[in-house]
């Protein structure tokens, strides 16, 4: 469900509308005013978390970019609800004090690293269990971390893959979508494909740790790319052609103008990476080498000699 549709706001709502959306719900649906009904604990939570993120200039510019799914595979739990403080916030609301550094709900002092409603999610409720600390919820299972190596191929046109991991001894298949323009050390979030409960409870989440494979011709910086070229000593000095291929095999003929130095970079707008599924694309930039030839002809070495004696 769309975050915007948790809150029961419009997507060109304010920050006032939606604090104002939040606060509302958050009144209606907190544990505290409805200890040991399940159903208004899940939809808190929902709730808390719609707000971490639309709350957030950036996480909510990232959220309408991206749309809900890509979202989500870009952003773990950890991501949605670091430097959000639920405590303060619901100070705000008018829900009590805190005792010790803890809220009377139970949460933590900040929401800010680690898994923001760990304690939640595993016992059911807040201030002592949810169901006045007689019973125990089933707890969650463990989240999972695997590593996945992804090609700039894949960051350009994004991928559907299917890898085979093993848990508990025993292989299993997984598919994921690799998002159009994904970053070295982001994770996947695979839901409820982690490590399965003790004692009844919901599985955890598989998150996949993306690692960039290397190119053999291209290098990625940031959301643009860099070929190097080689170009004569002639072309250097007076200026000349060089054909250039992108990633994706489109092939364009770049000027080299004259008295370009070893180093020198020519850039080519819109044939970088792109800047994640929905964005534009980066800059493909040509960084430019001087070759020396490692023998020369004799008539060359004539030529070379008579440019040193001209001062080149």
């Amino acid at each position: 469900m769309e975050y915007y549709d948790i809150l029961g706001v419009a997507k060109n709502a304010n920050a006032a509308e939606i604090k104002k959306a939040y606060r509302k719900l958050a009144l209606k649906y907190h544990p505290d005013k409805n200890k040991g009904e399940k159903a208004a604990e899940e939809k808190f939570k929902e709730i808390s978390e719609a707000y971490a993120v639309l709350s957030d200039p950036v996480k909510k510019q990232q959220y309408d970019t991206y749309g809900s799914t890509n979202f989500h595979q870009r952003y773990s739990q950890e991501d949605i609800f670091r430097n959000f403080d639920l405590n303060d916030i619901l100070r705000q609301f008018g829900f009590g004090g805190t005792n010790g550094g803890q809220h009377s709900t139970g949460y933590g002092h900040t929401m800010g690293g680690g898994s923001p409603f760990n304690s939640f999610f595993s016992q059911g409720g807040m201030g002592g269990g949810g169901c006045g600390g007689g019973c125990h919820q089933p707890e969650r299972g463990q989240d999972m971390t695997y590593q996945i190596t992804v090609t700039l191929d894949e960051v350009m046109s994004g991928a559907d893959r299917s890898i085979t991991l093993r848990k508990n001894g025993q292989p299993q298949q997984v598919s994921v979508k690799i998002p159009k323009g994904i970053e070295q050390g982001k994770k996947l979030r695979l839901k409820g494909k982690g490590g399965a409960s003790r004692n009844g409870g919901p599985p955890g989440d598989l998150y996949l740790k993306v690692e960039i494979a290397e190119h053999p011709v291209f290098r990625r910086e940031g959301d643009n790319l860099v070929v190097k070229k080689l170009m004569n000593f002639s072309d250097a000095c007076m200026g000349g052609k060089i054909e250039v291929e992108t990633l994706e095999g489109k092939k364009f003929s770049v000027t080299v103008p004259s008295g370009s130095v070893n180093g020198s970079r020519l850039r080519i707008r819109g044939y970088g990476l792109p800047v994640g599924p929905l964005g534009e694309r980066g800059d493909l930039y040509v960084k430019l080498a001087v070759k020396v030839p490692e023998q020369l002809s004799e008539e060359q070495m004539e030529l070379v000699s008579r440019l040193r004696e001209l001062g080149l």
